[in-house]
């Protein structure tokens, strides 16, 4: 079954579009099943849980770091974590420049944009992030390294609302890229190039509207088990 959906999934994505499959919650014999039928990149949103599969899963695994993340649990993850998805505070790419800098690497990130209509979201709206790219201090924060934006939809069944959450964000980031990473696509220099949206319920509105990554988890491994 997992690896039947993980086939459907990535079959269905067209170039330039990578499935991140969000395995939090699930055991790692899912997730091997899943590493079975090709796919490497993973999501998990608890530092704790991720630490643990880390160690007894394949090492070439990718593993994302999706959920929020609180400032003194990044010195965990900061060896080998391959995206950290949801800057959503200064003071966390701060930490996140701490931490890869003591371990020798540039950490990639996003920032997160708050574009749902729920408060209890995370995240830059675009006002602050504006503002927080305008003002330059991440470019001394040079442990982390910027790779583009993460972003949620509202949990709704109005298919043009989270069209137009998702567009903002395609819009943000289109603009972030061109004004403070020199417009440059993937490259050395700037690699200011993923746009990170859409689960299992709205992933192919988010990749009509931009996403790079598609954070998908109930369609692959079923409903969280605990």
């Amino acid at each position: 079954m997992i690896k039947e959906e993980i086939h459907k999934i990535t079959s269905s994505l067209p170039d330039g579009v990578r499935l991140v499959a969000v395995s939090k919650y699930h055991p790692e014999e899912a997730i091997m099943e899943a590493y079975e039928a090709g796919q490497r990149v993973f999501g998990e949103s608890h530092v704790q849980e991720l630490q643990r599969k880390h160690e007894a899963l394949p090492k070439d695994i990718e593993w994302h770091f999706i959920g929020h993340l609180q400032t003194n649990k990044v010195k965990y993850i900061a060896p080998y974590v391959s995206l950290i998805h949801a800057v959503d505070t200064p003071k966390l790419l701060a930490e996140i420049s701490k931490q890869g800098l003591k371990f020798g690497r540039r950490i990639p990130c996003l920032l997160q944009l708050h574009v749902a209509q729920e408060e209890t979201k995370f995240g830059f709206t675009p006002e602050e992030a504006e503002a927080f790219l305008q003002q330059g201090e991440w470019r001394q924060m040079t442990g982390a390294e910027l790779q583009g934006i993460m972003c949620m939809a509202t949990n709704t069944d109005d298919q043009e609302q989270i069209a137009r959450e998702f567009e903002v964000a395609r819009q943000f980031f289109l603009h972030a890229r061109d004004t403070y990473f020199s417009g440059e696509r993937r490259t050395e220099s700037s690699p200011f190039c993923e746009c990170s949206w859409g689960m299992s319920d709205d992933y192919p509105i988010a990749i009509q509207h931009g996403a790079t990554l598609v954070r998908i988890g109930s369609m692959i491994f079923g409903q969280r088990i605990y």
